[in-house]
């Protein structure tokens, strides 16, 4: 498997490459060559499969040979060590809740297997090293002061650049704390992500540093993407991405939707379609389902459940895409103004617009619809919706209304604990914390303060170099 840029003015390159490297140098994403086409049979077996053996078989012809299958097989049963339930909300409505993982978010599943692959990656170079330092002393006995140790010393590790709308940092954070020759610079807005979601990923030490902008999630992104652009900076670092841009976070979040078939399958049979509802910020998440159900497996029609920021939303109904500036609000993982993953969306559609809205939709939702919403739900059916959860709630009530259709599945990605301000507000109690977080609340927050200008990370970045 290979994959080209999205600019297309770049070589293609391997998985290694395009997950080492995070983003093409002509600035495109990257894109497989080919997407996968899983047969009837397999699609069958899918059904009662185990999780672990599905990953790998889902993930294997993305990653090709650049990961030996036993290594492969390790990662992929790390990364989805944790429950993915499918439960009834209402008689027509059920959610895939995915924030059973450490940190409660469903970004735990790429961070985890993106960070592993860099770990695999890192340690594959030092073996190479290690063989090639000594074949260079056995041959050259006069430069024998250069010894692998001292070699291995100067190597640079991999700087991972993430922006965070929230989930991503604390998932990212978590995934990678303690890897081997990679160090993580997480960029988050300031005074936009819950209590949770900050120490989450200003709490880790070791290997991750958290920045905090003063800015929007947009401004944190537009910096890492200029970094990646950056040949001063790159020659200092070897810089890769943990956002979604990058093709081993991205792709990994497929599994969500093959999971929730298998349960789907289980209760409703498979001549029922599984219509999916999600919450969309940075839109990948839902570009990997989409992908899914372009390898092959049978998902029904995508929903892109938004709140005020809404590009997607506008562009399905007016055909022109404009971007506008992200706005604040309840539902902050989604606070995206112009989605970096919806080219991939076009990519999967042939960049036809009519097919596009043939295979998605989308709504939008203000705060005060979420909150309402949040609180309806909990009265009536004892189910606690995280915002981003109540948004996608909403628009799988308007979907099932205007189509006619039975049933749909929302995506639950972050336990409401995250947000507790608005949830506990809607639902008029204190929402009890897991005990897989409680330890952050004696943590002190750490974080370097940072204007959202480039040029000011620049400097930062080069003043680490020259300490």
């Amino acid at each position: 498997m290979h994959y080209y840029s999205l600019g297309k003015q770049s070589p293609n390159v391997d998985f290694k490459t395009a997950a080492i490297t995070g983003q093409a140098p002509d600035k495109g994403l990257y894109f497989p060559t080919t997407i996968p086409q899983f047969t009837k049979e397999q699609i069958e077996r899918f059904k009662t499969l185990d999780k672990a053996s599905l990953a790998f078989e889902v993930m294997k012809p993305y990653v090709g040979d650049t990961i030996d299958d036993t290594s492969l097989q390790q990662i992929c049963a790390e990364t989805i060590h944790f429950d993915f339930p499918l439960v009834p909300i209402t008689d027509k409505i059920s959610a895939l809740e995915l924030f059973h993982g450490p940190t409660l978010a469903f970004k735990d599943v790429g961070a985890r297997f993106m960070s592993r692959c860099l770990g695999y990656f890192s340690k594959e170079a030092k073996a190479e090293k290690i063989k090639l330092t000594a074949q260079r002393e056995s041959e050259q006995q006069s430069e024998s002061e250069h010894s692998i140790e001292k070699t291995l010393t100067y190597s640079k590790p991999s700087t991972v650049l993430v922006a965070t709308s929230g989930d991503t940092g604390g998932a990212v954070a978590n995934g990678f704390l303690g890897v081997e020759s990679v160090e993580v610079i997480i960029l988050y807005p300031k005074g936009k992500v819950s209590p949770i979601q900050e120490l989450q990923l200003t709490t880790c030490g070791q290997n991750i540093t958290a920045l905090e902008v003063e800015g929007s999630f947009d401004d944190c992104q537009a910096i890492v993407k200029d970094a990646f652009m950056d040949a001063q900076l790159n020659t200092a670092y070897h810089l890769t991405s943990a956002n979604s841009i990058n093709v081993a976070r991205w792709l990994p979040q497929q599994l969500y939707y093959f999971f929730a078939w298998q349960q789907w399958v289980a209760s409703y049979g498979d001549q029922m379609p599984m219509h999916i509802v999600v919450p969309s910020g940075n839109f990948g998440n839902i570009c990997a389902g989409m992908m899914a159900k372009a390898s092959g497996l049978p998902l029904g029609h995508f929903v892109a459940a938004c709140n005020a920021n809404n590009v997607v939303t506008r562009y399905l109904q007016t055909g022109n895409y404009e971007i506008h500036k992200s706005v604040t609000t309840v539902s902050n993982a989604m606070d995206v103004g112009n989605p970096s993953n919806f080219v991939r969306i076009m990519e999967i559609m042939q960049n036809n617009f009519e097919s596009l809205q043939k295979g998605l939709s989308s709504y939008s939702y203000d705060d005060a619809s979420t909150a309402a919403t949040i609180q309806r739900v909990y009265k009536n059916n004892n189910y606690i919706l995280d915002p981003h959860g109540a948004v996608a709630f909403l628009a799988a009530e308007q979907f099932i209304k205007e189509q006619e259709v039975t049933h749909a599945i929302i995506l639950e990605t972050a336990h409401p604990v995250k947000f507790p301000e608005v949830v506990e507000a809607a639902i008029g109690q204190t929402i009890d914390i897991p005990a897989s977080v409680q330890f952050l609340l004696d943590k002190e927050k750490i974080a370097i303060p940072m204007e959202a200008s480039y040029q000011a990370f620049k400097a930062w970045m080069l003043g680490k170099v020259s300490v």
